[in-house]
């Protein structure tokens, strides 16, 4: 019998926060394992691991299809009223090519910087603008075709297909069935979207809702739910999800739905529809802003010629050597932009009395850097070497890491909001994971395990290494304490072994305490962006560094330091005490 034909267009990862608990790679090898030709990611309302999943299935040689189970407001997603928009319905997007990508982002921005009220949501109006290369389906329980269908308004249902048919085109809107056979309200919406999808000649597919890899991760999947809620596992009245939500595979699907061939080639025929590539690695700079008749390169160079005069009362064949080395080679690399930005953004802070610090890492190793004064050490006097800092054999971008007083740090990314524009600057999105001693916590809360007990067990956990932390995997076996435990207390080992499954898991999202993004275009161009947790920066990206870097986003570090307000303070103490004016840039090192 031939192997049914089939792909998983509805799945969720560990960036559904504490409800997906599958993580990108173990669902890609999975896919793989099934023999799949492709995967789709679609995580709740938001685009966190698409390029994590992009590069990671590509790896494998399996087809990404980059989607969201999106939130569509009942009303206008500017609405925001107790009750009446409280509840979002659920719809899955995929983007079908670039321009479906590009329009997935805006989606997605759109609904965490406008229309977030307890979700992020879209509307119709706003997805009938940004339509273009976006697959749609009609997802789970919470989609407003399944609710229409449990309030038996059969009606109203018809009308709302044929509405999303206009939106996003007939072939690009598929009616979506899903085998959960303990939850009876799923067998009633299936039996209707039958009937509606042979009355509007509206095309099938059927997918499992994955929200984990394995049929036996069930177990951990309810306790990371539970972690979720603040509820214990056995508390009766709580969020449940009864049935199998694993990645299933095509034989499975298929007994799932023996009379449904076409619902199941549907969802290779969705795959196959899908073309789409991310440009990686590119050159996205922000433009500097130039004189009339300069480029970047020419106004680099003209900068280093003057910080030469003011830098060195005599310049020897051996600066002037390294000088032009070092342009020739940034030059080559296209990377005068970066270092006009960086060294405006030093000016400023200067001119404004900003206390700046005198260089960090390798950048000190750059004469360039020297002379336009973004670093204060003269790389030649201590033998410091460019290349380590710079090498045309790596291309990356460079990184320099600027140090400013932290009182006054925020007016330094008010500089850069105002010269490149609000909507290109971001911070940038971190992820939180569950670790070690934390997952044990957890998992002995959510069991209504005795404190004593778990605590007794989280110790035992040993700490990181020099900020390295020990999989329990390796701990139980290799530290000694560990071990004990986990060899003679059965409870204590079920506890451990629980904890392993959830180890890694991310728990939350918070925002990089110093990375800065600013990008050419508006941000929302490259990446989804959603709001920021307060401080100087209004949003921040949703993809983490490594993706950003990956892009080829300009991503600056703008580090706040107390000691250089301490300094600061310590100036003008001196200065009010003693009369003395002392500038810290010029101290001898040795002073």
């Amino acid at each position: 019998m031939p192997k049914p034909n089939f792909v998983h267009l509805h799945v969720h990862s560990h960036y559904s926060l504490l409800d997906g608990l599958g993580k990108v790679d173990e669902l890609v090898n999975k896919a793989k394992e099934l023999g799949m030709p492709a995967l789709a990611l679609t995580d709740h309302g938001v685009l966190h691991g698409a390029i994590d999943f992009y590069n990671t299935a590509k790896k494998a040689g399996i087809k990404p299809i980059i989607g969201q189970e999106a939130y569509v407001s009942p009303r206008k997603m500017t609405d925001k009223s107790p009750g009446l928009d409280a509840k979002p319905y659920h719809m899955v997007l995929l983007a079908k090519n670039h321009a479906g990508y590009k329009n997935l982002i805006k989606l997605t921005s759109a609904a965490h910087l406008e229309g977030y009220y307890y979700k992020p949501r879209i509307d119709r109006d706003y997805l009938s603008r940004h339509s273009g290369g976006i697959i749609g389906t009609t997802a789970c329980l919470a989609s407003e075709t399944s609710r229409l269908i449990m309030d038996k308004q059969f009606t109203e249902a018809e009308r709302v297909i044929r509405e999303y048919q206009e939106i996003l085109g007939k072939e690009n809107f598929f009616l979506e069935l899903q085998h959960h056979p303990s939850i009876a309200e799923q067998q009633v919406v299936n039996m209707h979207i039958r009937e509606l999808a042979k009355k509007l000649k509206a095309p099938l597919i059927v997918t499992n809702d994955t929200h984990y890899v394995n049929s036996d991760d069930h177990v951990t999947h309810d306790q990371l739910v539970c972690i979720q809620t603040g509820r214990l596992v056995s508390d009766t009245n709580r969020m449940l999800y009864t049935g199998d939500f694993s990645l299933k595979s095509p034989e499975e699907m298929a007994t799932a739905f023996p009379d449904l061939p076409e619902a199941m080639e549907n969802t290779v025929k969705i795959a196959d529809m899908v073309d789409l590539e991310i440009p990686l690695g590119e050159n996205l700079l922000p433009e500097f802003p130039l004189p009339e008749g300069e480029t970047a390169d020419s106004l680099l160079k003209k900068w280093c010629e003057e910080g030469l005069r003011q830098r060195f009362s005599r310049v020897t064949p051996e600066i002037r050597q390294r000088l032009d080395y070092e342009l020739g080679i940034v030059t080559k690399m296209g990377f005068a932009g970066y270092f006009l930005i960086t060294a405006d953004l030093i000016r400023f802070a200067k001119n404004q009395g900003i206390y700046v610090g005198p260089g960090r890492g390798s950048a000190a190793g750059s004469l360039m850097a020297y002379v336009t004064g973004i670093t204060n050490v003269d790389p030649l006097k201590y033998g410091l070497l460019f290349e380590r800092f710079l090498d045309a054999n790596r291309i990356s971008m460079p990184d320099i890491d600027m140090d400013f007083e932290d009182t006054r740090r925020g007016e330094v990314i008010n500089y850069v909001r105002e010269k490149y524009g609000d909507d290109h600057v971001a911070g940038i999105i971190t992820f939180g994971t569950i670790m070690a001693r934390a997952a044990v916590r957890d998992v002995g809360r959510v069991l209504g395990m005795p404190y004593n007990q778990v605590d007794a067990v989280a110790k035992a956990v040993p700490p990181p290494i020099q900020g390295r932390h020990i999989p329990l995997k390796k701990s139980v076996t290799e530290a000694p304490e560990l071990k004990a435990v986990y060899d003679s207390d059965p409870e204590a080992k079920q506890l451990l072994d629980a904890a392993m499954k959830l180890e890694g898991t991310i728990r939350h999202a918070s925002q990089h305490a110093c990375a800065i993004v600013i990008s050419k275009e508006p941000l929302d161009e490259y990446v989804p962006v959603q709001e920021a947790q307060g401080g100087d920066i209004h949003q921040v990206t949703q993809y983490s560094m490594e993706p950003i870097e990956k892009l080829g986003l300009l991503k600056m570090d703008f580090l706040g330091l107390s000691n250089l307000t301490t300094m600061r303070h310590a100036v003008e103490i001196i200065q009010a005490v003693y009369g003395a004016e002392i500038n810290i840039d010029n101290l001898a090192m040795d002073d």
